[in-house]
């Protein structure tokens, strides 16, 4: 085994993931009003207040988050320019996918719209919750909050299915922080060509 992601990385990713469901499912019920889940969680109200703390949860998470992956989300390398250009093999396997390093760039790229919807969220959440009687911000808000939303609803899903059934034995990162050598030497060659140099 090789260990790949840190017991820290791992804590913090599950409280991310929670936290982000919970928003998720609770902001759901808000948008449309959805009775039957306020009363999932005890009335509206409950609901709320458990929404505005799942917040503030989710951007102290997310905020640490920035120290894991925002340095390697932000260095793309021509082997990651051309992974982009076959759709990384998922579309096709004919092509051929250039080796990857610890994070293939459909990884970074979903990090970096990750965080910045995330900071867009939390923005407007926190704007919404502390300056409610401040009608400009709260429209504007209650538009990015949406807009950032929508791009959650989507991307979240589709990260749980590349993580889990569209790449089998990549699940066990999130939950032991190690993978075989040989699977990494078959996902993340050029990582595993670095850690041999060391």
């Amino acid at each position: 085994m090789v260990r790949k992601t840190s017991v820290g990385e791992i804590v913090n990713h599950w409280i991310l993931a929670v936290s982000c469901i919970l928003l998720i499912i609770t902001g759901y019920g808000f948008l449309f009003q959805l009775k039957p889940i306020g009363n999932l969680f005890g009335g509206f109200n409950a609901m709320k207040l458990l929404h505005n703390w799942a917040g503030v949860v989710f951007t102290l998470s997310l905020v640490a988050s920035m120290f894991h992956y925002l340095r390697e989300s932000l260095d793309f390398e021509p082997d990651d320019w051309q992974w982009m250009k076959v759709g990384g093999g998922y579309l096709s396997h004919k092509v051929k996918v250039p080796p990857m390093g610890k994070y293939n760039p459909g990884q970074k790229l979903y990090y970096l719209a990750i965080l910045i919807a995330g900071i867009a969220i939390a923005a407007s959440g926190f704007a919404i919750w502390l300056l409610p009687n401040d009608r400009g911000v709260r429209i504007v808000s209650h538009l990015v909050h949406n807009l950032s939303f929508a791009l959650f609803i989507i991307a979240v899903p589709v990260h749980i299915y590349l993580g889990t059934l569209a790449n089998p034995g990549t699940f066990r990162i999130m939950v032991y922080g190690t993978v075989p050598v040989d699977f990494a030497k078959k996902k993340y060659p050029k990582w595993m060509k670095e850690i041999d140099k060391q």
